[in-house]
This record gives structure tokens, C-alpha cells and sequence, in this order.
């Protein structure tokens, strides 16, 4: 019999089915080319990274399969939120492990200032 009620729960389920619709827009490219006689793995990383994407994106590479260089591209994505900050720190963390060089590059400048501010200082919870 309350309106707004009706009205919270419809706003919170769209929210719901929009984010686990988006989520999976996310597409990452694997090439493996050799430049100056290294081999070097690119990922070009394409959409909108946020905390319902950020999980998908983590299992998306090669870690151990990977040459000792790895790109990750991300001009055609624009990190969101904290979540995708996490997870682009767990996947260099994962590559080092590995023993593994990897560059991120091709961020957009909001992007970059996002990094700037909390790379290193949420945990790679992954």
C-alpha cells in the first residue's frame, strides 16, 4: 500500500539487471607479436570497467602462458571505480609473480588520476 516503496524496489532492480547486463560488454584481445626480437603479449581491453565487470576482467589473461613481456591497452576502456583499480592492481601483481614485465597504457586522463590516487592501496582481493 506505499508507493514508495514500490518505487525503491523497481530502482534497485533495474539497477540490479542494468549492471549484470553491462558487465559482461567488457571484451579483451590477446595478440602475440615480436618487436626488437622480444616477444610481447597485447591485450586490448574494450568497455566500461566497474565493480560488476572488474572480476571478469582479471580472468581474462594469460598469466602463465604469456611471454616475459606483457601491454595491457586500455584506450577504448574507462575504469569507474575502486573495484577495477583492485583488480588492474591483482593482475600486475599476478604477472610479477609469474615473473612477468607488464605495462598499462592508452588510459584516459581520469582514468589515470583514479589510478594515481588508490593504485597500491586497496589490496589485490583477488
Amino acid at each position: 500500500h506505499n508507493l514508495a516503496i514500490g518505487v525503491g524496489v523497481g530502482v534497485l532492480t533495474a539497477t540490479v539487471l542494468f549492471a549484470r547486463r553491462v558487465a559482461h560488454f567488457v571484451t579483451v584481445d590477446r595478440t602475440v607479436m615480436e618487436v626488437n626480437g622480444e616477444q610481447v603479449a597485447t591485450y586490448i581491453v574494450d568497455g566500461e570497467l566497474f565493480f560488476a565487470s572488474s572480476n571478469d576482467l582479471y580472468t581474462q589473461f594469460e598469466y602463465a602462458h604469456d611471454p616475459d613481456k606483457v601491454v595491457i591497452d586500455m584506450h577504448a576502456s574507462h575504469l569507474w571505480d575502486a573495484s577495477t583499480i583492485a583488480a588492474l592492481d591483482a593482475i600486475t601483481e599476478k604477472y610479477r609473480a609469474h615473473g612477468k614485465d607488464v605495462e598499462i597504457i592508452g588510459l584516459n586522463s581520469a582514468s589515470v588520476l583514479m589510478r594515481e590516487r588508490m593504485a597500491g592501496k586497496l589490496g589485490a582481493g583477488h
